[in-house]
């Protein structure tokens, strides 16, 4: 196996070669290189000429996956098999999403915890994780396909918003697909950097990227600074985009032809019928005055006066959305120096018209709007790869950098390759009831199980006030000063104890320790993200079979011996799926013995309530 060349200062690999930037999206996900030649960034495309990958996995009743436009076409047929949308679920647990679980029209597992959500299909369960793998798989091999090289190594974009959990859980799909994710920048960063912007030293400016897709909406105003990006708010809409304007004229269509809600659920055809024509006419309409056409052997027209009258709400929501996301960020739209237009729904004429009248200054329009985001990626991944010095490339760390969690997985606070000076945190909780210490224990490295990785130093926090599992609530906080010192400390909320201890994340390693943790991070990652899988599964399957025997011992009476019986016959069943080391058995089983519990553990906690409304103490 070949040696890699790496900065340890600035993490950036020294030899020539391809680093792709990818935009993983919500409807659509692409991939994009800087040409050698022209340095210019491009997306690739395939000979269809299409460079857009919907972002769909359908899997057949063998386990075989399809994704992008094939998959597409199965929506309606195999509507359960079929998955979409999976970016919304990232770093998310059923408690985040469960409101919004209508939206899906595949299975998403409840199993009543904070664990990371559960999508289902036939027998089988997979994690966001791995489905978003299968996407970055499909663009990496359509990379591959067209370059005639291997790819390796990427830049992959998310949304402003994300957070520690949903950049974590990219960075793993992106492992799991084979790609070495050398950095996670923001989508907004990323379009600004497809048109120049903070790509010269000293450059100060305000920005505004206006980021309108096919079902979502977002606002995000940044401040740049000497190369460095800073968020200082974002807004918006996760259901608004152009789905929503491709509606509206359905509606506008139905009212003149006079068909029902009813007829449209009915004859799959005819919906799909509308939906197809007021697609056609919403983007004819960017360059005509009126558009014509037939649904069922009938005539449709519509103006682009009428269309705009349509969709004005639409965008007046948007605009709204700006004006709260300035607000958030203390500004005026006068104080913006930049707009940048992200998203298809953005080709819309009047969307354009009412973003510069709202900022009061043209915009940048000038890249399609579908491409910009992954354009953006690639130029970071062009400065990373040591072929653009003109640009600025912070300082970062080599290595990630985190903790050790239940089950001896190591979970990442700081991602290898963050930019220098860095800080972030995430909260924990105790295992076991009255426990009054937690120990602290960090670690560098690219490996899922800490046990493969570098401890840099332990502490524990004690002092912890004796309280149920689950209930205290630890910050711990990773802060990176300039000159490369982590400062690790930990603070349990309710009481306010805490404690600390300064590491030096480098502490010694050479260039070749680097590169060989990171050749065994590539070579062990799909062993890595299996093992962690099964740990989680193993880890969530124990705290249930406890809680469970607890809950038996305390509310006997309450049960019937049916009941009973049942509940060990399950336990047992989920005791027997963890031993035999089956992940997609655990989760079975510990979705059945939940479904068997439920019915008596709300039986007893109706019992407690009535109890409790008679002025009793509550069970």
């Amino acid at each position: 196996m070949g040696k890699i060349a790496i900065n340890i200062v600035t993490g950036s690999i020294q030899q020539e070669e391809i680093i792709v930037g990818i935009d993983l999206g919500t409807t659509n996900s692409l991939i994009a290189i800087v040409r050698t030649d022209t340095h210019e960034p491009i997306a690739l495309k395939e000979t269809d000429g299409l460079a857009l990958v919907p972002s769909i996995v359908h899997f057949d009743d063998f386990g075989n996956v399809t994704v992008g436009n094939p998959a597409k076409e199965l929506l309606i047929a195999e509507a359960e098999r079929t998955i979409y949308s999976v970016k919304r679920l990232m770093g998310k647990s059923y408690k985040d999403v469960g409101k919004d679980a209508g939206f899906f029209a595949y299975n998403i597992i409840d199993d009543g915890t904070d664990a990371l959500v559960k999508i289902q299909v036939g027998d089988r369960f997979f994690s966001p994780i791995e489905l978003s793998s299968y996407i970055l798989k499909e663009l990496k091999k359509r990379a591959e396909h067209i370059l005639k090289v291997s790819i390796s190594k990427a830049v992959i974009t998310v949304p402003a918003y994300f957070n520690d959990a949903q950049r974590q859980a990219t960075r793993d799909a992106g492992r799991l697909a084979g790609l070495d994710v050398l950095r996670i920048i923001n989508e907004p960063t990323a379009a600004s950097l497809a048109y120049g912007l903070g790509t010269k030293h000293h450059e100060e400016k305000t920005i505004a990227v206006y980021d309108l897709g096919g079902g979502t909406f977002d606002i995000s105003i940044l401040t740049l600074s000497n190369g460095i990006f800073e968020v200082l708010s974002t807004n918006g809409d996760t259901y608004l985009g152009g789905d929503d304007m491709d509606n509206v004229i359905v509606r506008y269509w139905q009212d003149q032809l006079g068909v029902t809600d009813t007829e449209l659920h009915n004859f799959k055809s005819l919906a799909q019928q509308f939906r197809i024509r007021a697609e056609q006419a919403k983007v004819h309409l960017s360059d005509n005055e009126v558009y014509e056409g037939l649904i069922d052997d009938q005539a449709v027209s519509l103006t682009r006066e009428k269309f705009n009258e349509l969709i004005q709400p639409l965008v007046n929501r948007t605009i709204t959305a700006c004006q709260n996301s300035l607000n958030d960020a203390g500004l005026k739209a006068l104080q913006i120096d930049a707009v940048v237009m992200v998203g298809g729904s953005t080709r819309v004429p009047l969307v354009k018209e009412c973003v510069k009248n709202f900022f009061g200054r043209d915009v940048y329009d000038r890249l399609n709007p579908d491409e910009v985001v992954a354009l953006g990626a690639a130029v970071q991944a062009d400065i990373l790869a040591g072929n653009n010095t003109e640009m600025l490339l912070l300082d970062v760390t080599p290595l990630s950098l985190g903790i050790e969690t239940m089950g001896g997985l190591m979970d990442v606070l700081i991602p290898r390759n963050s930019k220098i000076p860095n800080k972030a945190g995430r909260q924990y909780t105790t295992q076991k009831d009255g426990q009054s210490s937690m120990r602290i224990s960090v670690y560098q490295g690219e490996r899922d199980l800490v046990q493969d990785n570098r401890k840099l130093a332990e502490f524990n926090l004690t002092g912890i006030p004796g309280m149920p599992a689950g209930l205290p609530k630890v910050d711990v906080t990773f802060l990176i000063d300039a000159d490369g010192i982590l400062k690790v400390s930990a603070t349990e909320i309710r009481s306010g104890v805490a404690q600390s201890i300064d590491v030096k994340p480098q502490y010694g390693l050479t260039d070749e320790e680097v590169e060989n943790m990171l050749l065994d991070s590539l070579t062990h990652a799909k062993d890595d993200i299996k093992t962690r899988a099964l740990v989680e599964a193993t880890t969530e399957a124990q705290q249930m079979l406890d809680t469970t025997e607890k809950f038996l011992s305390k509310h006997r009476d309450f049960l019937t011996d049916d009941e009973v019986a049942l509940t060990w016959e399950h336990m047992n069943k989920l005791s027997e799926a963890i031993n035999a080391k089956d992940k997609d058995r655990i989760h079975n089983e510990t979705e059945i013995l939940n479904d068997v519990s439920r019915p008596y553990a709300e039986r007893v906690m109706d019992a407690a309530l009535k109890d409790a409304m008679k002025g009793k103490k509550v069970i």
